[in-house]
This record gives C-alpha cells, sequence and structure tokens, in this order.
C-alpha cells in the first residue's frame, strides 16, 4: 500500500482539515486565501459609519463611509443607512457580518423617466490599482469582485465598473434574478485589457456601480455583458428592469464587498473596526460631534479674524480636505482671554491646506482682542465639523 506524505503539500500538515484524500488516493487541498490586504474596497463590511448611521437627503455618501448612493429624477427622497443584521439574515450573518448598506426607496409615484436613475458606488485611487499586482492590459490577469446582496424585490439588477485614466472603459455586469428578501452571494471574475490605464496617482481611478434603477437615456439594450468597451454615457448597460424602482419602500442592501487580484474570490477579509476607521479617515475624519467640546487653541490675528492650524487628529489624508460642517449662529462659542462668550458668525473657512495640516479662520460675532489666545468649543447639541478629502 502506498503512503501518500501530506506534508509535501506546501503550508499543508498531514493533520490539516484542508486536505481531502479520497478511496482511490486523489488528494485536494482545500486551501483558503488568508493573507491580509488582498481586498481593495475599505469598509466593505460597512462597519464605519461616520456620518451617522442614516440619511434621508444625501446625494452621496451619507451614513457608511466609502459607499455613495445617487439618484436624480427622484419624486420622493430615499433613505440610506447602516443596517444591523442578525441571526435572521441567512448567509452573511453567518460569514462574521454585522452591517450592511441598506437603501429604502422613497415613492416614485411618476413612474420610470428617461433620465431617472439610482445607484449605490464605490471608488477607488488609480494608484491603488496600478500598484495592486493586477496585470490589467492581460487578458490573462483577472481582478474578481463579490459581494452579498439582498432585494425585497426579486429581479435582476444590473452593474457597471468604469476606469477613469486614459480613455474611459466599461464593464457590465448582472447579479441575475434575485429571489426577494433573500440573500445571494455574486462572484464576477473580470479580464484585464489592452485599453485599460490606472495612472500611479491619488486621483480617481476605478468607478463601481451597483444600480437599483437607471432610465433608458443611459442604458442600450445592444450593450454586452461581461466584456470591456468604450463608456459612454447612454451605454452604460442594458435596458434595466423599473420593478425596484416603482415600488414604494422598496429596499436593497449590500454587504461583504470584496475586490481582491485573481480568478478566485477568497473568503472575505474581515479586519478590525480601528482598521477599518483608519482606512476610511484617509478621505473623511470626523473632528467633533455634540455640544461643549473643545475643537482647538485659537489666535485673534486682528480683532474681526481668528485663526487656528490643525494637523488632522488621524493622520494624513488623500488630498487638501474641504470642512464638512454645521454652522450658524450659536453653534461654536470663544472661550478664554477678553472673549469669553462671544459666538462665532457663520462657519470656518479652510485654507493653505496640505494632505497633512491646514489654517482654519473664522469672524466672530462681536469683537475680538487682537493678538490674545483663546479656545474654541462647541455649543450646540447638533454642531460637527469634519476633514473631508472623498474622491
Amino acid at each position: 500500500m502506498s503512503t501518500l506524505k501530506v506534508g509535501a503539500i506546501r503550508g499543508v500538515s498531514a493533520s490539516s482539515d484542508a486536505v481531502t484524500i479520497a478511496n482511490d488516493g486523489t488528494c485536494t487541498a482545500n486551501i483558503t486565501n488568508n493573507l491580509s490586504n488582498r481586498n481593495l474596497i475599505i469598509n466593505g463590511a460597512m462597519q464605519v459609519a461616520q456620518r451617522g448611521t442614516s440619511s434621508s437627503s444625501t446625494n452621496g455618501i451619507g451614513c457608511v463611509d466609502r459607499f455613495h448612493n445617487i439618484r436624480s429624477g427622484h419624486d420622493e427622497e430615499p433613505t440610506q443607512a447602516q443596517h444591523a443584521l442578525t441571526s435572521s439574515d441567512t448567509g452573511p450573518y453567518g460569514e462574521g457580518f454585522r452591517f450592511s448598506f441598506h437603501v429604502t426607496n422613497g415613492n416614485q409615484s411618476s413612474g420610470a423617466g428617461t433620465n431617472d436613475y439610482m445607484s449605490m458606488r464605490y471608488k477607488i485611487e488609480a494608484q491603488d490599482l496600478a500598484n495592486s499586482g493586477w496585470n490589467y492590459t492581460s487578458t490573462s490577469s483577472f481582478i474578481t469582485f463579490s459581494f452579498w446582496i439582498k432585494s425585497s424585490v426579486a429581479q435582476n439588477f444590473y452593474g457597471y465598473i468604469k476606469t477613469t485614466d486614459g480613455t474611459d472603459q466599461r464593464y457590465a455586469y448582472e447579479t441575475g434574478s434575485l429571489t426577494a428578501d433573500t440573500w445571494t452571494k455574486i462572484t464576477k471574475t473580470i479580464p484585464g485589457n489592452s485599453n485599460l490605464q490606472f495612472d500611479s496617482t491619488n486621483l480617481q481611478g476605478l468607478e463601481i456601480y451597483l444600480s437599483q434603477f437607471w432610465g433608458t437615456a443611459f442604458t442600450d439594450s445592444g450593450v454586452s455583458l461581461n466584456t470591456w468597451g468604450a463608456y459612454a454615457s447612454g451605454t452604460r448597460m442594458p435596458d434595466n428592469t423599473s420593478t425596484w424602482w416603482t415600488t414604494n419602500d422598496a429596499t436593497l442592501e449590500i454587504t461583504g464587498v470584496q475586490l481582491e487580484v485573481g480568478s478566485v474570490a477568497t473568503d472575505f477579509e474581515h479586519r478590525s473596526y480601528g482598521d477599518e476607521l483608519h482606512r476610511c479617515a484617509r478621505y473623511y475624519q470626523k473632528q467633533l460631534s455634540g455640544s461643549g467640546k473643545a475643537i482647538a487653541s485659537a489666535f485673534a490675528y486682528s480683532t474681526t479674524y481668528g485663526n487656528f492650524s490643525p494637523h488632522y487628529p488621524m493622520g494624513p489624508m488623500r488630498a487638501a480636505p474641504s470642512l464638512d460642517q454645521v454652522n450658524g449662529d450659536n453653534y461654536y462659542e470663544i472661550n478664554g482671554g477678553l472673549d469669553h462668550g462671544d459666538h462665532l458668525d457663520g462657519a470656518f473657512i479652510i485654507e493653505h491646506g496640505t494632505e497633512t495640516t491646514c489654517n482654519i479662520y473664522f469672524d466672530p460675532d462681536g469683537s475680538l482682542n487682537n493678538g490674545y489666545s483663546f479656545y474654541i468649543r462647541s455649543d450646540n447639541a447638533s454642531a460637527y465639523y469634519a476633514y473631508s478629502a472623498e474622491l
């Protein structure tokens, strides 16, 4: 009787459950790729939501970090939310997912218009693709896109992937017919193409769309699936089914979103909340939220203006940021020096920004004492400000 030396399989011990030996002596290694940094998607498990857990007014990122929901032509606003999963969410819950990116439709009472649309979207820096190890100009080299999806409406959904360096290219795909209220795992293996280009920059290089609906101004029945082609606004994907769009309060949710180099979808790369938060902070850092919280030590450089120069609390950002903030009378208060009790008259204004620091100046509602230092604190439960360097 011959003896199979299992240890000859690299990385597999003789006692490993990853090896199956059949009666005929055939050995199969069921090896899972657990290498870190495989997933090019940040926050694919939907853990981080710095802006809050829901929004019914945002066209873009309104709750879950890095994930947009865009819309136009709607009669009633959709709601996007970070949705908590439970053990009844058969599929993703058992694989360790506790949140989804969840969109609830409004009542689109005027029906499916030619220029109407709603879509989830994710953007990736060009350098992350250029340096990923994907030989993206070769048809023999692949990336694999995978995710869990659930819809309250039984239908097929389309999406597309778009490159934005060089000549824009588009790759349309479909989920296949989904069963209502049932989680389904979708996997798409995508080859390279000689027309693809990714520059090694911090600018946008790739957009991924998973769409609830696009009107016929954006679609064409002749678009081929699962192949690269030149992007054009009117030929993003095949014509869409309008059932979800015209169903009041229809829902669509996703989780476990992964994009990785290779032709096989490996197990999802679960990362800690702290790790994902720091990755998200490259694009968005919330400085404060709530009342009575210290913001910064500041300085009056005239009787009418003050300023402070912060370093971003969670490290460098993708690019010089803009400010995302709630502002108005009595939101931020000046304390200390001879200026106790004055409030800011309107918003903070950012200038001289870089990836690591900036200058913020402001106009108080009273007169400052030139040359004095003081500190600023929030004075309203709704007050917040954040740095944003989103793609």
